[in-house]
């Protein structure tokens, strides 16, 4: 059997895939949502690679490993140390070798609006999501008791996942899939298909759902998981 490794972005976890999860499981995958310790300051993408690697310890080479959001800086790291049956980026930043993504993304076209604005720095190396200003971002298809549950999920984000420099000289060569939503708020559709095209080699496939379609949308991501994992 298939496993299908959700691995989430930034403010959230692994509930973030509760609704995903049984829609994989129906059409005969093992989903396995893992958490990455996203509150801890000295965890960066090396880190969360070691935390993948380890929860995916007895799944064996059926592995389709899929990656959200700031994920994709992340899920790369985790193809270049165990084998895995395909990569999937679902509204994800693509790395690029030896820089951060603090060094590339402001003038690359990826934000959709100014992220920093909404992060509150709690002085720790970690922030917080502006809720009052930005809840509805992540969510903005779901339903408004959808939004609600998540929003009051989202929690303290470390800032080193963006600022560590990707440390591989190229991508993995893992066959490699990127789902683009066409009502992303958060990273610019058009520049996820751009970045599909270019560094991956792929061409996107795009959902009609926002940032967070394993909550607007699980029944059209899982049949498109299903779809790349078959």
């Amino acid at each position: 059997m298939t496993t299908v490794a959700l691995v989430h972005g930034a403010f959230h976890g692994a509930w973030c895939f509760d609704r995903l999860v049984p829609e994989l499981a129906a059409r005969g995958l093992r989903p396995l949502a893992i958490d990455l310790p996203r509150e801890d300051a000295t965890a960066g993408n090396v880190r969360n690679a070691e935390v993948i690697v380890e929860a995916l310890r007895d799944a064996g080479d059926d592995v389709v490993l899929v990656g959200h959001s700031l994920a994709g800086l992340t899920v790369p790291l985790v193809a270049a140390q165990r084998p895995l049956r395909r990569l999937i980026y679902l509204c994800a930043l693509i790395p690029q070798p030896g820089r951060s993504g603090f060094d590339w993304i402001p003038d690359a076209g990826v934000a959709l609006f100014d992220w920093g604005a909404y992060q509150l720095d709690q002085g720790d190396g970690t922030a917080l999501w502006d809720l009052a200003r930005g809840a509805g971002m992540f969510v903005n298809d779901c339903s408004a008791e959808d939004a609600a549950w998540a929003s009051a999920r989202l929690g303290r984000q470390a800032w080193l996942p963006s600022t560590e420099p990707f440390p591989l000289a190229a991508l993995p060569t893992v066959p490699s899939a990127y789902i683009v939503c066409s009502n992303d708020l958060v990273i610019s559709p058009a520049w996820s298909r751009q970045a599909a095209r270019e560094q991956l080699g792929v061409e996107p496939i795009e959902l009609a759902a926002d940032h967070s379609p394993f909550l607007s949308q699980p029944a059209l991501l899982a049949a498109a998981l299903a779809r790349l994992a078959a």
